[in-house]
C-alpha cells in the first residue's frame, strides 16, 4: 500500500434529500482518521475540504428529471482536478463524502493514469441508474452508471472524458436495493454483483477471495468505493438510504484486512455518512475503524 496519503473532503449534499450528509468528512475526521492512520506510519497530508457550490435559494431544481445536475457537475469537476494532482504526485487519493454523487468527480481524477482501472463498489445500492430509470431524479443513486459512461453528458463527460471504467472491471459487494432499470444494466454489461444472498451462502472469505482473483487479473489499478449503508443500519445508523439485512461490522473488517492483504487497492473512498442521522458519530466511527484495517492493522 502506497504509505503516502492525501485526504479530500467532499461536502456534498447535493446528490438526495437528506440533508446532513455534507458534514460527513468532517465527522469522519471527528472520529480520529488521522491519528488512526498514522499510527500505521502513514504519511497524511490533509488537503481539506472541495468547495461545493450552493443550491437554488428555492430548494432542489431538477433538470432533465436530474436533482441539481449543474452544481452537482460543477462540484465534481473540482474534485476531478484534486484527485488527479495527488495521483499525478504519486500519493493515495483518500475521498471523504458527501453522498455518492462524489464518486463521479474521484473516478473521473483517478481512471485517467490507468489503462483498466478496476472498481470494489461496496454498497446496498447499484448506484446504476439513469434520468429515465431513477424514481426520485436523484444522482447519489447513478454514479456507477455515469462512470460507464451511462447518463446525462454533462456527468459522463466530467474530466473531459468517457467512460472512465469498464463493466468488466467492476465487482459490487453487498447489494440488497436494486431497481428494475439497474438490474437491466446489469445483465446486460454483465457486470459482477455478489449480493446478499451471495454473501450469507458463500461467506464473505469466498466472496472477497473471487473479486480479487476476479479484478487482479484484468486491471492495472483498483478503486474501493465503500458507501456506509453497505453496513447493517443497526452497524451504521448514520446514512441517508438504509436497507436493512446488510453486512456486519465484522464481515466489513474481514474484506478490508483481505483487500490490504491483497495489495491491490490503489484509490479509496468512504461516503454517506450522516452526523444528523447517527447515535454519537457511531457510523463515522465506523468508517475510520474500516479504514484502518482497510490499511493494514491487525492483531499480531
Amino acid at each position: 500500500m502506497n504509505k503516502q496519503i492525501s485526504v479530500i473532503g467532499v461536502p456534498m449534499d447535493l446528490g438526495q434529500m437528506r440533508r446532513g450528509v455534507d458534514m460527513g468528512p468532517s465527522a469522519i475526521r471527528y472520529a480520529g482518521m488521522t491519528e488512526r492512520l498514522e499510527k500505521l506510519k502513514y504519511d497524511i497530508e490533509d488537503l481539506g475540504d472541495i468547495d461545493i457550490p450552493l443550491p437554488p435559494k428555492t430548494g432542489s431544481e431538477k433538470l432533465d428529471n436530474l436533482r441539481n445536475l449543474n452544481e452537482i457537475s460543477e462540484g465534481s469537476q473540482s474534485l476531478a482536478k484534486e484527485v488527479d494532482k495527488v495521483v499525478e504526485e504519486g500519493r493515495f487519493p483518500l475521498v471523504l463524502g458527501g453522498d455518492h454523487s462524489i464518486a463521479m468527480g474521484t473516478l473521473a481524477g483517478i481512471a485517467k493514469h490507468y489503462e483498466n482501472l478496476g472498481v470494489i463498489w461496496y454498497d446496498a445500492h447499484g448506484d446504476l441508474n439513469t434520468a429515465d430509470s431513477s424514481p426520485s431524479g436523484n444522482i447519489h443513486g447513478m454514479p456507477l452508471a455515469v462512470s460507464l459512461g451511462i447518463g446525462h453528458e454533462k456527468l459522463t463527460s466530467i474530466h473531459g472524458y468517457e467512460p472512465k471504467i469498464k463493466p468488466e472491471n467492476v465487482v459490487i459487494v453487498g447489494a440488497r436495493s436494486l431497481d428494475e432499470g439497474e438490474r437491466e444494466l446489469i445483465k446486460e454489461h454483465g457486470i459482477k454483483v455478489y449480493t446478499m444472498h451471495e454473501v450469507d451462502r458463500m461467506g464473505m472469505t469466498k466472496v472477497m477471495e473471487e473479486s480479487v482473483e476476479y479484478l487482479k487479473g484484468r486491471t492495472d489499478g483498483v478503486h474501493l468505493s465503500l458507501d456506509l449503508d453497505g453496513l447493517d443500519p443497526h452497524e451504521a445508523p448514520g446514512v441517508g438510504t438504509p436497507v436493512i439485512g446488510g453486512l456486519s461490522y465484522r464481515e466489513s473488517h474481514l474484506a478490508m484486512e483481505m483487500l490490504y492483504q491483497s495489495e491491490m487497492i490503489t484509490s479509496a473512498e468512504f461516503v454517506e455518512v450522516n452526523p444528523i442521522l447517527d447515535e454519537k458519530n457511531k457510523t463515522a466511527s465506523v468508517a475510520v475503524g474500516l479504514m484502518g484495517s482497510l490499511f493494514g492493522e491487525s492483531l499480531k
